[in-house]
Formats: C-alpha cells, sequence, structure tokens
C-alpha cells in the first residue's frame, strides 16, 4: 500500500462509499490531516489521462490562504448574506486546471499524430481535457468519502480569469471549478434545493442496444 493510501481503510467498501457521497456545503475549521488531505490529491491522479498526457494540475489552498479565493469570488459585502456561510470554513480549497494545448502537443507525436488531433485543441471534436479532469474530480470526491472527509465541487463561473491571475496560472489553463474539503459541520452534508428532488431512476434513462 502506497503512502498517500495509508490514511484509507483497507476494507472499506466502494459501493458504500459510491452510495453514502454527498456534497458538503458546512465545514469545521479543524484543519485536514497531512496524510488525508495526499490521499484525496492523489486519487486525482488515479483516472484516465488520454494518451498518457498527464494536462492535468492542482493549486491546493490550505489555512489562511483560502482568504485568497474568497476575496475575489465573494467579496465582503456580499458573505452577509451568503447561503452557505459554513462553506468558507472549509480549510483547503483545490483548484484543478486542464492544459488543452498539452494534449494537442502529446497527440502530434508520432504515435498519435495520425489522429490529426496534435494540429491543436480545435482539433477535438470531444475535449477530453474537460473529460478527464471530470474523472478526477470524482475520483477526489470518492477519496474524500473515503476518508471521512466533506467535500463540494462548485463552479467558478466568471470569475475564473480573476483567480487564474490571482494565482499565477499560465494563460490557455481552464479551471474545471473549485473543490472545497473538510470536517463536515453537524449539519454540513443538508441537501441543496435541487437535491431535493430526488436522483431519477437509472434504468430510466439507460438503453439497451438503442435510444
Amino acid at each position: 500500500m502506497t503512502d498517500w493510501t495509508r490514511s484509507v481503510n483497507d476494507h472499506i467498501d466502494f459501493w458504500e462509499v459510491l452510495r453514502s457521497r454527498r456534497m458538503c456545503r458546512d465545514y469545521l475549521p479543524d484543519a485536514v490531516a497531512g496524510e488525508d488531505l495526499d490521499a484525496v490529491l492523489a486519487s486525482a491522479f488515479r483516472g484516465p489521462s488520454a494518451g498518457n498526457t498527464a494536462g492535468l494540475e492542482l493549486i491546493v489552498l490550505a489555512g489562511d490562504e483560502t482568504r485568497r479565493y474568497w476575496d475575489i469570488t465573494l467579496a465582503e459585502p456580499r458573505r452577509k448574506n451568503f447561503r452557505w456561510p459554513g462553506l468558507l470554513s472549509a480549510p483547503v480549497l483545490v483548484i484543478p486546471y486542464v492544459d488543452p494545448v498539452a494534449y494537442a502537443r502529446r497527440y502530434s507525436e508520432p504515435d498519435k499524430a495520425s489522429t490529426g488531433l496534435g494540429e491543436g485543441p480545435d482539433r477535438w471534436p470531444v475535449p477530453y481535457w474537460f473529460i478527464d479532469g471530470g474523472a478526477a474530480v470524482m475520483a477526489m470526491l470518492l477519496a474524500a468519502e473515503a476518508t471521512g472527509l466533506g467535500a463540494l465541487f462548485f463552479g467558478q463561473f466568471d470569475h475564473e480569469m480573476a483567480i487564474r491571475d490571482e494565482l499565477g496560472v499560465p494563460e490557455g489553463r481552464r479551471a474545471l471549478g473549485t473543490f472545497a474539503l473538510g470536517h463536515p459541520a453537524t449539519d454540513g452534508r443538508k441537501p441543496s434545493a435541487s437535491a431535493r428532488t430526488g436522483r431519477a431512476e437509472w434504468s430510466s434513462f439507460t438503453h439497451r442496444g438503442r435510444l
């Protein structure tokens, strides 16, 4: 067992982790143990990567560093009316960035050149950097659940460029969103309004053979 999985119970049941996973919007300010944080971060790199491109990078803000994020995305006057004030207590924020150019560069190499995808990101009919990035985020959500932590993935929307500049991220990289991580408060997993409608029955949206 590698170092980054030492905090995960050997006998934890995958299906139970998948079933119990919920977004957490209210956190205790307690710091996340280093080994638990490493386990969640490392899990992002265990998902698929087209061409083994390695086009994902994570920026981690912990403790007081998270203020830099909230000062940009939720300025002080707006905080008093923020629906989820406990989210601001999350001790860790992780921002996953993907690099479309890295995918094009990888697919320009001899073993992939015949695909034509190496000519540039605009040649990709499906942007696999977002697919691989989404798989990385899901892996982190499951890893957080497996370590007993709460997690939330949410969008940056019109703040993406301002956050990129604040964190010194090169142009061309795309933020998938923001991943909050920490110990859930008592009511941290209270469902959002949209979640209260319940999940659709999977069999109603699964088609065998044709739609």
